[in-house]
């Protein structure tokens, strides 16, 4: 009798690591490796007196690969008369263990350097980048530094005259009109009835924290997939009141449907 032949058993292939472990130092050096080169191509550096200095988007790629994603916990406008200047708090959170690992605070003012002539929504976003790069540099600097970089995000450099001087041009004058009889006769209009006809468009309202928070509770629900939880913690900062308002309600309903839905089906 003929024997079966036995097929050579292939080799087992170690799967690749889609993913990092802060508590795994073998692969928080392979991470190290993946973001110098994912920098390096993407060009997310700023060169400052002959060091490079990882952009915020460098940050965020090293805290996704982690399931870390940082959320912005509030924005205030700390103002005055003589320069226009917000105050930013950003938290991060470990989609994995759903816990919050870390938090940085960043402020940007229009008496900065480069900054005179910043129109108020350039500064306030300025500060909740500065902010995120601050909250990932807590907790990754040693990451980035295995990289080959500067453990201090660019935005950062910006401070304290650190960057170049760069001489700042006022705005070119404008030609002033003609006096006219209706242009006169606008003068007369009381303030109040001038500001109701030519009004700007009213600030957006941002989500507020307690918006943020019963999303993040939400998301931890068992039925909600890691890939929906991360698609929606990206683009949380991004929602106003209403969007959030409708993602809960969202949230809620295919949280019901998943738990409810086949029994709903069978009666």
């Amino acid at each position: 009798m003929s024997q079966a032949v036995k097929a050579p058993k292939e080799p087992i292939r170690k799967p690749k690591v889609e993913s990092y472990d802060l508590s795994h130092s073998d692969e928080t050096l392979h991470l190290a490796t993946d973001l110098a080169k994912f920098i390096k191509e993407n060009k997310l550096t700023t060169n400052v007196q002959g060091k490079e200095f990882v952009n915020v988007e460098g940050w965020q790629y090293a805290g996704s690969r982690l399931g870390i994603v940082p959320v912005v916990e509030h924005v205030i406008n700390v103002s005055n008369d003589q320069e226009i200047k917000y105050q930013a708090k950003v938290i991060l959170f470990d989609l994995k263990s759903g816990q919050t690992v870390g938090a940085g605070f960043a402020v940007c003012s229009s008496k900065e350097q480069g900054k005179k002539f910043y129109q108020e929504f350039a500064i306030m976003s300025m500060a909740q980048t500065r902010a995120i790069g601050k909250a990932y540099r807590n907790i990754l600097a040693w990451i980035i530094r295995a990289a080959g970089y500067e453990p201090t995000p660019a935005e950062e450099m910006d401070y304290g005259n650190n960057m170049p001087a760069v001489a700042e041009t006022p705005p070119a004058p404008v030609a002033q009109p003609v006096a006219t009889p209706a242009a006169v006769a606008m003068k007369a209009v009381p303030a109040e009835s001038a500001v109701a006809a030519v009004s700007e468009p009213a600030a957006l309202a941002y989500a507020s924290a307690s918006q943020k928070e019963e999303i993040i509770r939400l998301l931890n629900h068992p039925v909600v997939t890691r890939a929906e939880k991360t698609k929606m913690l990206l683009n949380i900062n991004r929602l106003d009141e209403e969007r959030a308002t409708q993602a809960i309600a969202k949230l809620k309903k295919a949280i019901d449907d998943r738990e409810n839905g086949p029994t709903a089906v069978a009666a």
